[in-house]
């Protein structure tokens, strides 16, 4: 029975339930014991008082893990931070009240990047997280222990979120479903902040259509939220059968020489799919894309200046123990309560906000911003959707990049303009590679490890986005994940 309940997508326990196959308090006891003996550091707590969604509502009291950016009332809420050691929120993020109204069940809080800085998850005050496709090797990141609870089977779905791949990026390392959704049709009210131009919430999933039931449930305007939008249309079930008509951009010149060849050569056969099923590949320019990643670490490091300035040892989390005044608790506590890679974006960001630095860094920042927003406004005046790799590498060895804040840097390489134009993108399993990433793998293979494709669309077009992901999805032989291995 339990190989039974492991092999159930989200929606389909929702239908389990609903239909009396099992009942919600099996299931969720079931996922509690599977995430108390986690093997990936994936969590930072577990639910431990069985409490059960009231029966009713559409997701029928299954389970669900929420990273630890999301407040939950009553539940310490750290960022995977020392300096919020103790923050325990007296309310519900929307996401999670959302979830909460919906009928989900709360499994645990997943381990993460500190403050979602990172694209390993080796970052966290609590250690690093383990990829379940291989232990020695990263999860992605920053929504790294979502990813690896839904890869290992201790939790059917999960929340993440993604400033600059922080969704996407992880889904593809773990062989699962990541979405980001348009910036604004997530409210960001009780998410602790990283870059409030930039930060948006969205499922990391099996399978696509787990995918559109979580969007379906957390999209919406909120009034706590005055940056949130929704989405103009209510997001439904993906159903297409066929990409007949569609087209596909493929930006050029797209620089390859960071990428690895099995990458490469997963992507082409993604191309040869999406014909096959009726899609059209196109080239299109995207002339501003190169020039991303350097804005993004002008844009997103300093509003993390601004936001994580409130993290000071006076309102709440850790305060530092000190005889001296003001100013040496604020030192002191900071110093003590970040990470690393967190100090580095600080003093990155406030440099780049600093006065006689501020039009040379962020203002020019946001003028590529602005670029890469038209260009991919022309783009798709051409196009229905663009696609690339979601990673330029499979997942990387634990400690491998993190002497090498460029090179980590780089695994955003193929997201990052994404995020800074706002719009919806899904990375999806897209075939496997052999141990050492030399070449293409076949289900099954021992070792192997996962490769992503992503997708992204217009503004506002999830529904068309899921549609195209889904009949991807469909035609992709793509193996079972690690849930499957064990019981």
């Amino acid at each position: 029975m339990s190989q039974d309940l492991l092999k159930l997508s989200a929606a389909q326990a929702v239908s389990a339930i609903q239909a009396g196959d099992v009942s919600a308090s099996e299931l969720y006891d079931f996922y509690r014991r599977r995430a108390s003996a986690d093997e990936f550091n994936s969590y930072l707590s577990v639910d431990s008082d069985s409490t059960i969604a009231p029966a009713g509502g559409e997701l029928a009291g299954v389970p669900i893990a929420i990273k630890d950016l999301f407040c939950m009332e009553g539940v310490e809420t750290r960022a995977a931070s020392k300096i919020l050691n103790g923050y325990v929120p007296p309310y519900d993020s929307t996401v999670v009240a959302k979830l909460r109204a919906a009928g989900a069940s709360f499994i645990g809080k997943t381990n993460m990047d500190e403050f979602a800085m990172g694209s390993s998850n080796e970052n966290s005050a609590f250690g690093a997280v383990r990829n379940p496709w291989d232990p020695t090797r990263v999860p992605g990141g920053s929504s790294g222990g979502s990813a690896a609870a839904v890869a290992a089977g201790t939790a059917p779905w999960a929340t993440g979120t993604d400033t600059g791949g922080s969704i996407r990026q992880p889904a593809a390392l773990c062989g699962l479903v990541g979405l980001k959704p348009t910036y604004g049709a997530v409210s960001r009210f009780g998410m602790i902040a990283f870059a409030s131009s930039l930060d948006q919430a969205g499922p990391i999933t099996r399978d696509v259509a787990d995918a559109a039931l979580m969007l379906k449930h957390i999209h919406g305007k909120d009034a706590s939220d005055s940056t949130s939008i929704g989405l103009p249309e209510d997001v439904v079930a993906p159903s297409a059968e066929n990409l007949n008509g569609l087209k596909f951009g493929i930006p050029a010149p797209l620089d390859w020489g960071g990428v690895q060849t099995v990458v490469k050569a997963v992507f082409d056969a993604s191309c040869k799919r999406i014909e096959a099923a009726g899609g059209e590949i196109v080239e299109l320019p995207l002339p501003h894309a190169d020039y991303a990643l350097s804005a993004y670490y002008i844009i997103a490091p300093a509003e993390a200046s601004a936001n994580l300035a409130r993290m000071d040892g006076v309102r709440f989390g850790q305060r530092a123990d000190v005889s001296g005044g003001l100013t040496e608790m604020y030192e002191t506590t900071r110093g003590e309560g970040f990470g690393p890679e967190v100090k580095r974006r600080i003093m990155l960001g406030t440099y780049a906000l600093s006065s006689g630095y501020y039009d040379a860094y962020y203002g020019q920042a946001q003028k590529v911003r602005t670029k890469i927003v038209e260009d991919f406004k022309a783009a798709y005046e051409t196009c229905d959707f663009i696609i690339t790799p979601t990673s330029p590498s499979v997942a990387f060895g634990l400690g491998e990049k993190t002497d090498d804040p460029l090179q980590m840097y780089l695994s955003d390489y193929f997201t990052v303009p994404i995020s800074l134009a706002g719009v919806p993108a899904i990375s999806l399993p897209a075939g496997l590679a052999t141990s050492d990433g030399s070449a293409v793998a076949e289900p099954g293979t021992e070792g192997a490890l996962p490769v992503g494709l992503q997708i992204a669309a217009p503004h506002f077009a999830e529904n068309k986005l899921l549609d195209a992901a889904h009949v991807f999805e469909r035609e992709t032989d793509f193996a079972d994940g690690p849930w499957t291995w064990g019981s």
